[in-house]
């Protein structure tokens, strides 16, 4: 991620700029397809190996592969260099943000919305939430710092150390979580699709960079694969969508509902990180990285995970969905106010 240009302009590429239109049409898509070509969805959901959709599988590697190359484990390191930027993100991503995302699940979904959403759909919609709130961004969060002008190398180590914290700390926090939401738990599929969905992509990742040697040939093999990434987003909201066709048509207002606690929990976690790092006194070109880090969510990990422990049709698949749907606005939305107070902050040291 490291050739990303110094123009804010050319930051974010055209899929990435319109992602969110993207999935929204990826969303009609899919609920035409369930209901005109049911066997079509079936036959995908029918394709699983223990748990795991084969299908959706392929696609979760297109999506996650590509972003696990640009992580480079050696700029971890740099640990060292304005510390209070990392404990800022280190704090918000895993002792703060999948607990408030659990609370505001469960305040909406059992009490504020509960007479309009049987208790079965609220069960999973808080899952599919609770498996968004505890994954931090790994990819998109370096066009969010690129959009701030924030420390390319620092946003590197914050992400990095944020992915090894993942490897071990993801699929214990997601557990309690659901444990205590009262939510049935698989560990064993659990523990599989972190090691298929986190662990693997990650090796993978750090095998391609060692083949490929020099930055700039990694640098030209992310450009090339990266575009697989929004592919495999794509077909896998067509999927999703196809197979709850039936439930939105009836019920479009849950696609609203569930993106209410999204909203409050990003803005707020926003202010959180972005107001810690500003007491703090962190320069503005690390603070805005790190408060981005933690509003923005890992979903495509959310994703495969809320399908091999809920299955394709279920209510934490819609969710996590859901999640990616109003992401790109938001953030954008917060790289605006980050840009516009920039002049509040502490300057570089």
């Amino acid at each position: 991620m490291s050739d990303l240009s110094t123009s804010p302009e050319n930051a974010i590429g055209f899929f990435e700029r319109y992602l969110t239109i993207w999935v929204a049409l990826a969303m009609i898509a899919g609920v035409a397809i369930g209901v005109f070509a049911p066997g079509l969805v079936n036959a995908v959901a029918a394709a699983e190996v223990a748990s795991i959709n084969l299908v959706v599988a392929v696609l979760i590697w297109a999506m996650v592969y590509p972003m696990m190359v640009g992580v480079d484990f050696g700029a971890v390191a740099g640990v060292a260099r304005q510390p209070r930027g990392l404990l800022v993100t280190l704090t918000v991503n895993w002792l703060i943000k999948p607990f408030t995302m659990a609370l505001l699940a469960v305040l909406f979904f059992d009490y504020v919305f509960a007479p309009w959403i049987a208790p079965e759909d609220a069960a999973q919609y808080t899952a599919g939430l609770i498996l968004l709130g505890a994954a931090p961004c790994t990819a998109m969060v370096f066009v969010w710092s690129q959009l701030t002008r924030g420390d390319a190398t620092y946003t590197l180590v914050q992400v990095s150390v944020n992915d090894l914290i993942m490897v071990v700390a993801f699929a214990p926090i997601v557990a309690f979580l659901l444990g205590v939401t009262e939510i049935s738990v698989p560990w064993e599929t659990l523990v599989l699709a972190t090691v298929l969905y986190v662990v693997l992509p990650l090796l993978a990742g750090l095998l391609t960079r060692r083949i490929l040697g020099s930055p700039e040939a990694i640098d030209a093999f992310t450009a090339r694969v990266k575009p697989w990434s929004v592919i495999g987003l794509i077909a896998t909201v067509v999927i999703l969508f196809g197979l709850q066709g039936e439930v939105i048509l009836s019920r479009p207002l849950v696609i609203v509902l569930i993106a209410v606690p999204i909203l409050i929990q990003s803005y707020g976690i926003f202010a959180v990180a972005y107001g810690a790092a500003y007491v703090l006194k962190v320069p503005h070109k690390i603070a805005a990285p790190c408060a981005m880090i933690g509003t923005s969510n890992f979903f495509e990990l959310a994703v495969a995970v809320a399908i091999s422990l809920f299955g394709l049709h279920s209510g934490a698949a819609l969710a996590t969905v859901v999640g990616v749907l109003v992401e790109v606005p938001v953030m954008l939305s917060l790289v605006a106010f980050a840009n516009r107070t920039r002049a509040r902050f502490a300057a570089p040291g």
